[in-house]
């Protein structure tokens, strides 16, 4: 059994992140929620029925662009197999382009891009199928630390801009203060929820100035309620 007993709600217009040890059931949760598994008991509930909405759009930590495609042609697929125009789609595909700031490698193919600008086209492509959640499984932990900064930003402008809610599964604890309004420390196999964490930190948020004493607070409680089962885990792997 991956997950147990796991309830929990996603507020309106909220960045809500999961960490947890390795193998808790973080990215089954996620699958789960995006409708890509189907649960052996339980269900999950949206709030807003909206005709033909995609629920979640995911983004996995593998960017997954089809390598012989532009970036244009990327970001514009999905609009394009729901059947709309290549022209529209392309059009749209250029908006959502230029909101993650690579309007000018539009006719660029991925093998051209940096695994964090490859990222962003993923991001990109995402926010087009206009899901009422974003559902993203640890995003940017392939990248070097200074591109991951730059895109926990880029995350941060756009999430202020759109306005909807983002799932967020990280294995870092700074990344889940940083971005989220609320963070959900989970337990090693079986997956439940240990503890809920609201972050105070009011938004907009600057990254670069990290040194809060809330953050090494909050950092700390959630490595207490966590610790014992990042143990545990490893253990059991032994």
């Amino acid at each position: 059994m991956a997950l147990q007993d796991v309830t929990f709600e996603v507020h309106k217009r909220e960045f809500l992140s999961i960490v947890g040890p390795s193998g808790c059931g973080k990215t089954t949760l996620l699958k789960i929620i995006a409708g890509l598994i189907e649960p052996t008991g339980g269900v999950v509930r949206f709030g807003r029925h909206q005709n033909g909405r995609l629920r979640g759009a995911v983004v996995f930590q593998e960017h997954g662009l089809y390598p012989w495609m532009t970036v244009r042609d990327n970001v514009a697929f999905g609009m394009e197999m729901q059947g709309s125009g290549r022209t529209e789609s392309r059009r749209a595909a250029d908006e959502f382009i230029a909101k993650v700031g690579l309007s000018q490698f539009a006719l660029s193919h991925p093998h051209e891009l940096s695994g964090g600008m490859r990222q962003r086209v993923n991001l990109a492509r995402a926010l087009l199928a206009d899901p009422q959640m974003l559902l993203m499984d640890e995003p940017f932990a392939s990248v070097d630390a200074q591109t991951r900064l730059v895109l926990q930003e880029e995350l941060l402008r756009i999430f202020t801009q759109e306005r909807r809610e983002v799932f967020f599964i990280t294995h870092d604890i700074e990344e889940a203060i940083l971005l989220s309004d609320r963070v959900l420390v989970m337990s090693g196999n079986p997956g439940r929820i240990l503890e809920e964490i609201p972050i105070p930190l009011k938004r907009p948020r600057d990254l670069t100035g990290r040194a809060h004493n809330e953050l090494a607070e909050i950092k700390w409680t959630i490595w207490k309620t966590i610790s014992d089962e990042v143990r545990r885990s490893l253990s059991l792997s032994d």
